[in-house]
């Protein structure tokens, strides 16, 4: 079966960062990954993705502060200048074609 699993979220005061890393192992082939974040009743939100080829998409509400990097199967997320409307629950995927997710780690901003 296909897991991935996050870590690196926790508690960080406004202006500050963290790293988070996500590692999916498995029977998946070349996949696009990234990460999504879920904040109590909000939708679920697009962050960035990247594909087996590196190549990056990163949705408006984070370009600039995060930046998303990988090592084949292995993706980190370094978020910069974190708002306290960063905080959330990020998910990370997998895609092969078929879509694959972590269980979430939370991340909270906050003074």
């Amino acid at each position: 079966q296909v897991r991935l699993v996050e870590s690196g979220g926790g508690l960080v005061q406004p202006g500050g960062s963290l790293r988070l890393s996500c590692a999916a192992s498995g029977t998946i082939l070349r996949p696009a990954m990234g990460w999504y974040r879920q904040a109590p009743g909000k939708e679920r939100e697009f962050l960035v993705d990247i594909t087996s080829g590196y190549k990056t998409n990163y949705a408006d509400s984070v370009k600039g502060r995060f930046t998303i990097s990988r090592d084949k199967n292995t993706v980190y997320l370094q978020m910069n200048n974190l708002k306290p409307e960063d905080t959330a629950v990020y998910l990370c995927f997998g895609n092969d074609g078929r879509v694959y997710w972590g269980q979430g780690t939370q991340v909270t901003v906050s003074s």
